[in-house]
């Protein structure tokens, strides 16, 4: 068992003050593995006023050297591949060969990427008639992160905020917070100038409240349930602060008539099921005609019977445990819900891996058709569940897709993509996949509604930590 005692502040590590910690546990067998420690408010706002006197200097440096900063970071990441793809493994659950490409290799890539944009020349400068327009960076960015997709939400947020010019100053998720260790080993070893980059692990309602409240925090990126989110915007806009929200997500996957029914269904399930369905953008809304839905049940059927659940460890396993026993109660009381609400059981994965063990926070995977107004299909379950709903023609399609608090991620499958797109141009979300368009993450990712607001990804993520001025030149 490993116990972390240490912050990482001012470009040091520092023995934390506090005597609290947080346990981290293996999703797999609900063993202890590891501890960290709560960080005070005081250690909060230590790191504040270093990620703020660190800032001018930071950013006056040229973007070439950010670039290069940014690809010393990425080659550390890149030579602590495995340990980073263990702990992550363990801490999330997502099975180890999924977690190496989606939540290890990725996220090294999107720290290239954004050097890479440094280095292609990102117009930091623009003239319109008189004016020239620059770019400059917004300053201290508070960046917080949650627990599904731990590495990859703080590079989307860490690396664009560095291209820009800004410092930062980052509370991972205390529940998945080993990867942000290691990330902060890298930084370290890549000699980062001190205060650029600062880490304190703690509790929302301690940690994550001093830095968003701190005089000199100019910006809130927080990724995480939409009623933190809004305590966040809260107490942001008390300082007049800038803030990026992304947030939860009840994202539809339409399936229009002639569509490739078998095409569109087993994706469907795979963009529900992944990371054991919890996924921010997650597909878990399958909507489909009333007359394809006697063809869609057997394949519904038989894509969630190929589903293995087991330990995280295993290559042969679809689908790892749920994060932690929380969660693994609150999605077996949303499967409750359903059979109270009377919606009914389309499928139930029994792909059990035999040796799965007995402390593990594992849930099945199930299907359900619902009505509109059942719970499992409007709120977001976070878990392997996914609610199927019918309608009668296009128009209805596009209201069921629209009637959410959400608009984050969603798809259309139709019998070409003109068709699928114009349907998709109705439909209220930030990111629709088209025909099973694959994911680009160069692509700006973000949310309608409650869903949040802000993008993150490529050069709109980039801008969303920038602000503009306009300088008015004297004519003639």
């Amino acid at each position: 068992m490993q116990h972390h005692t240490r912050h990482y502040i001012n470009g040091q590590w520092q023995t934390a003050q506090g005597t609290d910690t947080h346990e981290v546990h293996d999703s797999s067998t609900g063993e202890v593995i590891a501890s960290i420690p709560s960080g005070l408010a005081q250690e909060a706002e230590q790191a504040i006023e270093a990620a703020a006197a660190a800032w001018p200097a930071w950013n006056a440096t040229p973007p070439a050297e950010r670039a290069q900063w940014l690809e010393c970071i990425a080659q550390g990441l890149q030579a602590r591949e495995e340990a980073l793809t263990q702990a992550i493994t363990a801490e999330v659950g997502m099975p180890i060969v999924q977690t190496r490409r989606i939540q290890v290799q990725s996220p090294i890539a999107v720290v290239q990427e954004y050097a890479n944009i440094l280095r292609q020349g990102f117009a930091w400068e623009e003239r319109s008639g008189n004016a020239l327009i620059v770019q400059e960076a917004v300053g201290v960015v508070v960046a917080i992160t949650p627990w599904n997709y731990p590495l990859s939400q703080i590079v989307l947020k860490m690396a664009p905020a560095l291209a820009a010019g800004c410092t930062v100053v980052l509370k991972p998720s205390e529940v998945a917070p080993l990867n942000a260790l290691i990330l902060a080993e890298a930084i370290h070893e890549a000699g980062l100038p001190a205060g650029v980059f600062n880490l304190v692990n703690g509790r929302g309602d301690v940690v994550g409240e001093t830095l968003v409240r701190h005089p000199q925090t100019n910006m809130v990126s927080f990724t995480g349930s939409t009623r933190a989110g809004q305590r966040v915007a809260e107490l942001a806009s008390q300082g007049v602060k800038r803030v990026a929200l992304e947030l939860g997500g009840k994202s539809a996957s339409v399936v229009l008539r002639g569509a490739n029914l078998e095409k569109a269904i087993k994706a469907s399930v795979g963009e529900c099921m992944l990371n054991t369905g919890q996924t921010c953008s997650a597909h878990t809304r399958l909507i489909v005609h009333e007359d394809d839905y006697p063809a869609i049940v057997p394949l519904l059927q038989a894509a969630i019977s190929r589903l293995s659940v087991g330990s995280a460890w295993r290559d042969d396993v679809r689908l790892g445990p749920l994060i932690s026993a929380a969660q693994q109660v609150r999605v077996q009381q949303y499967l409750q819900v359903a059979q109270d609400d009377g919606d009914e059981l389309i499928a139930r994965s029994e792909a059990g891996v035999a040796d799965a063990p007995q402390g593990g926070y594992f849930v099945w995977p199930h299907a359900f058709k619902v009505r509109p107004d059942s719970r499992i299909a409007r709120e977001e379950v976070f878990g392997p569940v996914l609610a199927v709903l019918t309608y009668r023609d296009t128009d209805e399609a596009v209201a069921l897709a629209n009637d959410t608090d959400y608009g984050l991620g969603g798809a259309v499958w139709a019998a070409s993509d003109d068709e699928a797109i114009a349907v998709a141009r109705r439909i209220r979300t930030g990111q629709i996949h088209i025909n099973g368009g694959a994911f680009n993450r160069s692509a700006p990712f973000g949310g309608f509604k409650q869903s949040g607001y802000g993008r993150e990804g490529g050069v709109h993520g980039l801008q969303e930590f920038l602000e503009a001025k306009a300088l008015l030149l004297p004519q003639g």
